[in-house]
């Protein structure tokens, strides 16, 4: 497979002060890959503590929610969701993420990539308006082709601000970006709430989002500091687009895939089971939300500054991530798993108890979506966008066909194994030779996942035990059981050393 190389030119400080133009705007010198490391680390918690406020307050409105709108409309809203999930990532021809990763100067660059962003959603977005009901019928609900118009507007939103956005990642200045998105989030659940309680039903979702995204924007318009001008440089055009359309087929490849099930299940089985499969779905999509889109806006600009740095500087930063991210999801997963009957009924109650069956396989699947999407991260901060592109058409010809045989053969069940068994038997192989392939020596990873292995199954058995043991007092299910799992895992899995300083450190507080 070919290896592609960065967009761009690197710019060295000096050339940029003869030029004119903003240091904060140059890509950073290579300083190695230990301060590579502090600002992506400094990067990574700014964005997760944003996610992780955002989080709790989206479970907060999503309670909320749950007992305001019915199945139905949630099914709807899954219909719209979908599309909108695909154009945000096509969007701009993956011109967010050659800014991300460009190696020269944003001042040079950001005024075509301005307009190529602008043309491009533009474009797209009229499109959707004009395919929306026969999206919505293809999904087995027309009545959601409104929804899908008014939801999928954000990307005009997006059109005006991806590139600050961008520029503002590229920089590792999460904090800057995370208090837009907070205050887009208040918004949204201000809006989304008043319109459920007066009857708005799915469009309540959508103008909840639509509100968010404008709020989001003016405040990134302000905050990157990045002059909003239009113009069209032919070869910074070609750059861009010769990075930015493998990555963003390949990003897309993998939002159609993460909604195709939606899809599927909406065709076959109606709204109703729809709304069943969203709630579980949306579940299982609390850890990918909070450190996966944390890790996300950190992990291209880090992969291709190491990239940059040493040809050996990403294999190592790759071999140190990945356990990481492994042992972090793994315990989780599996709580999540072993009781998601407690956890659908006490959180959501009995009507909402069908969407039990269905997160127990996609626990499986969510960390298996850690893993490929840290894979595509590295493929595109190292330049390899077309190996992006293969690996999901890849995952694609397996499990479009395994979630519709599921479904006709078990319902949602059967949906949710489907989607979980193509991801784990095809999507993530593929993802380990795409990687291997754009370079990066993977072998020292398998001896260090052993440990949180064994770890895991002897917290899923402990899990499933306390749970039989407390079977029908669910919140003392989801305490005792998915306290004590979680426990167990951390005794077997971190270092006796590190358990010490943690405690050393305690007892200096106690």
């Amino acid at each position: 497979m070919e290896q592609e190389q960065g967009v761009g030119n690197l710019v060295r400080p000096s050339e940029v002060a003869e030029n004119g133009n903003p240091a904060e705007n140059v890509s950073p010198p290579k300083t190695g890959a230990r301060a590579i490391g502090r600002q992506a680390g400094r990067g990574f918690g700014w964005s997760l503590l944003g996610n992780l406020v955002m989080k709790a307050g989206s479970f907060v409105m999503g309670l909320i929610l749950a007992r305001l709108l019915s199945p139905s409309d949630f099914g709807i809203y899954a219909v719209a969701l979908a599309a909108t999930a695909f154009v945000m990532v096509v969007k701009d021809l993956g011109i967010m993420a050659a800014t991300i990763q460009w190696r020269g100067s944003l001042d040079e660059m950001a005024p075509t990539a301005t307009v190529l962003n602008l043309v491009s959603a533009t474009t797209l977005y009229g499109v959707f308006w004009v395919g929306a009901p026969y999206f919505a019928a293809a999904a087995g609900s027309a009545e959601a082709a409104p929804v899908v118009r008014l939801l999928t507007a954000v990307i005009l939103v997006e059109a005006v601000t991806a590139v600050r956005s961008a520029a503002l990642l590229r920089r590792f200045q999460q904090d800057k970006s995370s208090i837009a998105i907070l205050a887009g989030f208040v918004v949204n659940a201000a809006v989304a709430i008043t319109l459920a309680a007066n009857g708005a039903g799915p469009y309540s979702f959508a103008w909840g989002q639509v509100a968010a995204a404008v709020v989001t924007g003016v405040i990134v318009l302000r905050l990157a500091k990045l002059p909003f001008r239009f113009g069209l440089d032919r070869e910074i055009a070609k750059k861009l687009l010769r990075f930015g359309i493998p990555s963003a087929v390949g990003i897309g490849l993998e939002a159609v895939l993460l909604n195709v099930g939606y899809i599927i299940v909406g065709y076959i089985l109606g709204p109703v089971w729809l709304g069943f499969y969203l709630l579980a779905f949306n579940v299982s999509s609390w850890v990918p939300g909070l450190i996966g889109t944390a890790i996300r806006t950190v992990s291209i600009a880090g992969f291709s500054r190491l990239a940059e740095d040493k040809p050996e500087s990403l294999s190592k930063g790759v071999q140190r991530s990945v356990p990481l991210l492994f042992a972090g999801v793994l315990p989780l997963a599996i709580v999540m798993g072993v009781l998601a009957h407690p956890l659908i009924m006490f959180l959501y109650g009995a009507k909402w108890d069908q969407a039990a069956g269905v997160l127990r396989f996609l626990a499986v699947l969510m960390v298996v979506r850690m893993l490929t999407s840290l894979a595509l991260d590295i493929l595109n901060g190292q330049g390899a966008t077309k190996a992006t592109v293969w690996m999901n058409i890849g995952y694609g010809a397996a499990m479009v066909p395994a979630v519709i045989v599921g479904t006709h053969l078990d319902g949602i069940r059967g949906a949710a194994l489907g989607q979980a068994s193509a991801a784990l038997l095809v999507a993530l192989p593929l993802a380990i030779l795409g990687v291997h392939r754009a370079g990066v020596k993977l072998a020292p990873i398998p001896p260090t996942l052993i440990r949180p292995a064994l770890g895991g199954i002897v917290s899923c058995a402990v899990t499933a035990l306390l749970s039989a043991a407390l079977d029908g007092h669910y919140l003392l299910e989801l305490g005792v059981a998915g306290g004590a799992g979680l426990v167990v895992y951390g005794l077997i899995v971190v270092p006796l050393g590190s358990l010490r300083h943690v405690g050393s450190r305690v007892a200096r507080f106690v």
